[in-house]
């Protein structure tokens, strides 16, 4: 039953005004725009209140259908259930509260503009402590592991060791060791069976 009332407000609550909302705008007939514009006000406060009413009045029995109902006298030519809603209740409130209403937009306006300022320092800075922060343990963790390599190792990896470590060079097995290791002599290398 929630599955076909959703349909239906789908189609008849919002895509069929819609359609004639456009209608109206385009041929520019006031009569007809006032009418749409009136329905939008209304459906627009009914969606707000269905929000509430639907989490507390669900389980009332006939509930769906009578928001199905309620959608049709809406939009009914018959009933003009939206023009007389808004000229009855909605137009007097609004007009009566129009200049606190609008003093309350103003307000939360400069508020939020003022908190998303705030928050968007506060998220520039954290973003980029958090970049700057890893970008010095990536670098850290990069040279720990070129540390870690020796020349030989690095030679073992291209597949030719005796071309690239040249005689005259020393390598250093690891940062901890003080002394170097002796190279290979030319003749070693031609003598031996190649092994590392």
């Amino acid at each position: 039953l929630y599955c076909i009332f959703v349909f239906s407000r789908l189609i008849f609550g919002t895509l069929y005004p819609a359609y004639y909302s456009y209608k109206a705008v385009k041929s520019k007939d006031i009569k007809e725009y006032v009418k749409w514009m009136m329905y939008w006000i209304i459906f627009a406060l009914f969606t707000t209140a269905e929000t509430f009413t639907d989490i507390f009045l669900c389980w009332f029995p006939f509930y769906y259908e009578l928001k199905i109902a309620f959608v049709a006298w809406l939009l009914s030519p018959y009933t003009k259930g939206s023009s007389l809603l808004y000229r009855k209740f909605v137009h007097p409130t609004l007009s009566s509260k129009e200049k606190e209403i609008d003093d309350c937009l103003i307000q939360a306006k400069d508020r939020s503009y003022d908190a998303l300022v705030h928050f968007g320092k506060r998220g520039l800075n954290v973003a980029a402590t958090a970049a700057v922060m890893a970008a010095s343990k990536g670098q850290g963790a990069l040279s720990e592991r070129l540390r870690s390599f020796s020349m030989q190792d690095l030679s073992s990896i291209r597949g030719d060791s005796s071309s690239t470590v040249p005689p005259s060079v020393t390598v250093r097995t690891s940062s901890k060791q003080s002394h170097p290791k002796p190279s290979r002599s030319a003749s070693e290398g031609t003598g031996s069976s190649g092994k590392c």
